[in-house]
């Protein structure tokens, strides 16, 4: 589950070392799943998986996390109700005051599960639909019935009392379903509508050719952002940094100025900036890693090695993500960096380099030439 992340970086200031806290950490608390989902970043299967944080491990890196920061803690996969120790691990953590929530598929979330998920005081669950119909959603996860379980979780996180979050992956095969996913959203009774769009890694990167280009990508964030004025279920386009451009031009063209979402009214439902990778989000693998995001399979440290705060402060990774002069080509020229960034995960996976611009974003900023070829 991808929360949406705390109001923006800029506002809240740093500690001694100038670099502010994170504000959402996505931890893949186990690889397993019983799922095989097509586009899955972890190309993730049952498990058990060799290496994983033991128990112990997880106490202490719960305790490090909470020693300089408060962020919303997603506890992920994987699918984090295979790990037989989760909900020791959830009441840990909001025993040490952080903001837990939960990002099974669904298929597992039985009444007696959901009930527990409250009991232990989980705020949320996210739960991925990807198609308002089960032919189609069973073949994008690559089980049948994982459709109408993942229906079957939502009903029981909602009869339990749990906040249910609906997450979509977006690409070719689905984009023309947004509509009838926002509504079945509406109809479940969910508190939001997440629409990722895809980044093809892991067992994705065979989706790629799926991958909207640049002018589709512009067009489903156009509706997403008149979706977004008209719909009473928030809505936060995930792993599109260009969106916040988009919302920005638009706002502008109304003769507005708009800085989050109207339905924004802070904590799980702030939106602030594009790409937070290493500025406000992270990601924690099952063995450890520390990475900038799940999708982007670059290494800034391990908290077997170092303790996470230092890894954090620290890590040359992060510090040079944060630097924004750093970003190369479009994005380097264009006036939105500093609210979009580019996803530097597909950046990443396009170029092998980071810093690069972002492959998928169709905006030309103003005054950019493009370089001289050969």
């Amino acid at each position: 589950m991808t929360a949406p992340s705390p109001h923006g970086m800029d506002a809240r200031p740093g500690d001694a070392t100038g670099v502010a806290p994170p504000r959402v950490i996505a931890w893949e608390i186990t690889r397993s799943c019983n799922l095989a989902c097509v586009h899955c970043r972890a190309s993730a299967v049952h498990g058990p998986y060799e290496g994983e944080l033991s128990t112990a491990e997880a106490f202490t890196l719960v305790d490090q996390i909470a020693s300089f920061a408060s962020p919303i803690l997603i506890l992920t996969g994987g699918d984090p109700l295979m790990r037989a120790d989760v909900f020791d691990i959830a009441e840990h953590a909001i025993g040490k005051g952080l903001r837990t929530v939960m990002s099974p598929n669904g298929t597992l979330v039985t009444p007696q599960v959901a009930r527990r998920i409250k009991d232990v005081g989980i705020a949320r669950v996210s739960i991925s639909i990807d198609f308002p119909n089960a032919a189609e959603h069973d073949e994008f996860r690559g089980v049948p019935g994982a459709f109408d379980g993942a229906v079957r979780g939502v009903r029981n996180c909602l009869d339990a009392g749990v906040e249910v979050q609906i997450n979509s992956t977006i690409t070719k095969l689905n984009a023309h379903y947004l509509p009838a996913l926002l509504q079945m959203a509406e109809d479940l009774g969910a508190v939001s509508f997440h629409p990722f769009m895809l980044v093809p890694t892991g067992r994705g990167k065979e989706l790629e050719e799926q991958e909207l280009p640049p002018e589709e990508y512009e067009r489903a964030l156009e509706w997403m952002y008149d979706a977004q004025q008209e719909s009473d279920l928030f809505m936060k386009p995930t792993d599109v940094p260009h969106y916040w451009r988009v919302m920005r031009q638009r706002a502008t063209a109304q003769g507005r100025k708009i800085e989050v979402h109207p339905h924004s009214h802070g904590g799980m439902n702030t939106l602030s900036r594009g790409c937070l990778a290493g500025i406000g989000f992270c990601f924690i693998s099952h063995v450890g890693d520390v990475q900038g995001c799940g999708y982007f399979d670059k290494v800034a440290g391990n908290v077997r090695a170092q303790a996470f705060p230092d890894v954090w402060r620290d890590s040359p990774l992060f510090n040079e993500l944060r630097d924004f002069d750093g970003l190369k080509g479009k994005c380097g020229a264009c006036e939105y960096k500093k609210v979009c960034g580019g996803c530097r995960a597909r950046a990443y996976e396009a170029t092998g380099d980071y810093m690069a611009e972002e492959p998928y974003c169709a905006y030309v900023p103003k005054g950019w030439c493009m370089p001289a070829t050969g």
